[in-house]
């Protein structure tokens, strides 16, 4: 499966609020969401869990801080692969949002991408598919970076719905243009990009699809390390798929190893990206001589 932007989830642009020359750090620092925050950007999405539902429980409902705490509360239970109860989260704070920041702003419409890129981790393709498209076209029509990497993180929502439901050329289409739009050498780029590749892959276009992969996987690389977090094994199991197909086994199988580990170690073992990497491993040894 491609990867969701739970992601673009708190890439460094997409910003909670919009303080004139204070960068995100030094918005966080001191609140009372910093420590949620921090955690999970550290990879450690249960303690982050943790503290963001201990301040969301201990502000008042309509409170800017709370509607903060309970997103992050959603992307950390979403990254332990405890995507029911992500989507419960995000439903619980959609309204806050509304209320706090207002429906058609930049936060809301965020946190509809985020929400809706949980439905189809469940199988709601459909719906994740329509809801995505609403929120890219409704950012299409705001101006600024902020808008436009939304738009991208959208429209990544998108590929991945239409990937799911095997829609592939549908979703290579989409994939590009939406690259072509977002020109920078980010995290959104980088989910696209793999988003591209996987549309590759299910459309038999195993050399393309292993051209798209290195490329993310440079992307990977350039990324800062706390930005990684999201995207372990991501780059691995697209190879991996790639290089099976072109009937590279062995190469594969390392790389489809190695992205099991990774994941496993990152998100525990009911993570979709850990079961993707198992039932990968599984088919290669099970077609194996």
């Amino acid at each position: 499966m491609p990867e969701p932007v739970h992601g673009l989830r708190m890439l460094p642009g997409m910003k909670f609020f919009r303080s004139r020359g204070r960068s995100d750090a030094q918005r966080m620092t001191g609140t009372p969401v910093a420590e949620a925050k921090a955690l999970y950007e550290a990879g450690r999405y249960a303690e982050a869990e943790t503290a963001a539902l201990a301040v969301a429980r201990s502000r008042p409902h309509d409170d800017q801080y709370a509607a903060v705490a309970l997103n992050i509360a959603a992307l950390a239970t979403g990254a332990q692969g405890r995507h029911a109860d992500a989507l419960a989260v995000y439903d619980e704070a959609l309204p806050v949002f509304s209320q706090v920041f207002g429906p058609d702003q930049w936060a809301t419409l965020k946190l509809r991408s985020d929400r809706a890129q949980q439905m189809v981790l469940l199988g709601r393709h459909a719906e994740c598919e329509a809801e995505c498209a609403a929120v890219a076209e409704a950012a299409s029509r705001g101006t600024g970076p902020d808008m436009a990497l939304l738009a991208a993180g959208a429209r990544n929502g998108l590929v991945f719905a239409l990937n799911a439901q095997g829609r592939h050329q549908e979703a290579e289409v989409i994939a590009r243009e939406a690259l072509a739009a977002h020109r920078l050498r980010d995290r959104a780029s980088l989910v696209l990009r793999l988003g591209l590749a996987r549309s590759l892959n299910g459309q038999g276009r195993h050399e393309e699809a292993l051209t798209e992969a290195k490329a993310a996987e440079e992307l990977y690389r350039a990324l800062p390390d706390y930005q990684r977090h999201p995207d372990q094994g991501a780059v691995e199991l697209v190879l991996s798929n790639a290089l099976l197909g072109t009937g590279r086994t062995a190469e594969a199988r390392r790389l489809a190893a190695a992205a099991h580990d990774a994941c496993l170690a990152s998100f525990g073992p009911h993570h979709r990206r850990t079961i993707e990497a198992r039932t990968l491993l599984e088919h290669i040894d099970g077609t194996r001589p």
